[in-house]
């Protein structure tokens, strides 16, 4: 089965550090990553930021004043998948190292996880939801040879 085609713009912001989110987050790793998570063609901008400007857009799109790891805006489902992911930089790094787990695992894991919610997945409805949400994305990141996302890698 063919993957769904995608038209990735990968952005990055100006702040301290963004050498080492880009080495992350080399082109085709972002693309594969989406387009596995995919149901449908899509057309999505991916921006990483700073934790001003990941602050300044949740307290301003969803009313929570503090940076979060991934912000996913939806604008069409079909016929085509529209979308902006932002993924805040400095939350994501500051995860991944309590986590105890590389950059690009959980850089993959939030990419997967924003692309299902640019598709209508949503965790937060209900905890059947969350369940659901929370399998696909271990499917999906096992079929691309990552580690389950909510396994402890220390365990």
């Amino acid at each position: 089965m063919a993957l769904p085609d995608l038209t990735l713009s990968l952005q990055f912001g100006r702040f301290d550090g963004v050498a080492e989110h880009r080495a992350a987050l080399p082109r085709h790793f972002v693309r594969r990553c989406m387009r596995h998570a995919l149901d449908a063609d899509a057309e999505i901008t991916v921006r990483i930021v700073d934790a001003e400007e990941g602050r300044a857009l949740n307290r301003d799109y969803r009313g929570r004043d503090y940076a979060t790891n991934v912000l996913t805006f939806d604008y069409a489902t079909e016929p085509v998948v529209m979308a902006d992911l932002v993924l805040c930089a400095p939350v994501v790094a500051a995860e991944a190292k309590q986590l105890g787990k590389p950059l690009a695992a959980h850089y993959a894991h939030l990419l997967v996880h924003g692309t299902l919610h640019a598709q209508g997945w949503d965790h937060e409805t209900s905890e059947a939801d969350a369940d659901a949400m929370e399998a696909r994305e271990t499917a999906i990141l096992a079929g691309l040879g990552e580690p389950d996302p909510y396994a402890d890698p220390r365990a």
